[in-house]
């Protein structure tokens, strides 16, 4: 009688992360270029401060956003 042995674990060496790692860099890549960009740095300025904050220099959240992202704004 023959017996038949197998190893579940057994790797053929491409894996889900091996084929999802190149996406990933990417993606990681598109983050990086999007956080360093002048825009985002001022909306997370904004986002860091209080409506308190805002209205004693007399601005409002919604203009703000407004005038750092340009008219393609509309909120």
């Amino acid at each position: 009688m023959a017996t038949i042995a197998s190893d579940p674990h057994a790797s053929t060496g491409l894996s889900a992360a091996t084929l999802l790692a190149p996406f990933r860099a990417v993606g990681r890549f598109m983050i990086m270029l999007a956080e360093s960009s002048s825009q985002m740095r001022a909306l997370t300025r904004l986002s860091e401060m209080s409506n308190d904050e805002l209205s004693a220099k007399g601005l409002s959240r919604n203009a703000e956003i407004r005038r750092i992202i340009g008219a393609s704004a509309a909120v």
